[in-house]
């Protein structure tokens, strides 16, 4: 595949997708919305990737839609525009839905469908410099690329309507507070960090981690009943696979785990 908005490298398992659009921020325009959805499920098929982490180019993480790319004024078509948000989000959906684990490593800004994008995956690693920001109202447009379904969730529905309806920048430390960022590290070592914390998920059960994030993901719109009987259908999977028989032979012999956990920071301005 021949991509100019995004670059893909692979190397030992874990996939790095870049947003690469640095004179722009790593605005998103109706090319890199495609080719971001394109690479995706190139990746999601591809068994020799068992992670991915997602960042920008440059100093900055993405600053949101292309506003050159929008209508101005009463000009735009509003048919033409949902078109376009349907296609749109087919890229959230398809980070949502990911079945491998995806990390997003934010340095600078992350406005508007960007900082939606983050909130997408599972877990989101910033710099010290990082700046998040629900930047819809200062052009009079509604949230979009679900920050309206993942914010409400992250950081309770009040915290998501005062960061939404003022516009204001959210610094990486206070995102770090309210759940938005796991962790947040000096510029010099957040990527690496964020490579790290990939590269501990990529030994995990594959299938037993795509059926667990489907369960969190539903998590709040199901009764516990419902829960449950999801829960007894996916253990069913899980506890039957090859992946399961072999951890737990070597639990048996004594051998290292095959999956060793979540590797802890060395250093961490967590507060």
């Amino acid at each position: 595949m021949t991509a100019s908005t995004v670059e893909l490298s692979i190397d030992d398992g874990l996939a790095t997708l870049v947003m690469a659009r640095p004179e722009r921020k790593n605005a998103l325009n109706v090319q890199m919305f495609a080719e971001l959805l394109d690479t995706l499920n190139l990746v999601r098929r591809n068994p020799e990737v068992k992670a991915l982490l997602l960042t920008g180019a440059g100093s900055d993480f993405c600053s949101g839609g292309d506003v050159s790319n929008m209508g101005t004024g009463g000009t735009a078509d509003a048919a033409g525009v949902r078109a376009r948000m349907e296609e749109n989000n087919r890229l959230l959906l398809a980070i949502a839905d990911f079945t491998k684990p995806l990390i997003s490593a934010v340095d600078g800004v992350a406005f508007g469908a960007g900082f939606s994008i983050a909130l997408a995956s599972d877990f989101v690693i910033a710099s010290e410099r990082a700046r998040f920001c629900m930047a819809f109202a200062r052009l009079g447009l509604c949230p979009d690329i679900g920050a309206s379904y993942t914010l409400p969730r992250i950081v309770g529905l009040q915290k998501a309507k005062e960061i939404i309806y003022s516009a204001r920048e959210v610094s990486a430390q206070e995102a770090l507070q309210l759940g938005i960022a796991l962790e947040v590290h000096p510029v010099e070592s957040f990527l690496g960090r964020a490579e790290q914390l990939a590269r501990s998920m990529a030994n995990m059960s594959g299938v037993s981690f795509g059926m667990t994030k489907r369960l969190l993901a539903r998590t709040f719109e199901c009764d516990l009943a419902a829960q449950l009987d999801g829960e007894a259908s996916a253990q069913a999977v899980a506890m039957t696979s090859p992946y399961m028989q072999e951890a737990a032979g070597r639990f048996l012999r004594k051998q290292p785990a095959l999956y060793q956990g979540l590797k802890a920071p060395a250093a961490t301005t967590n507060k």
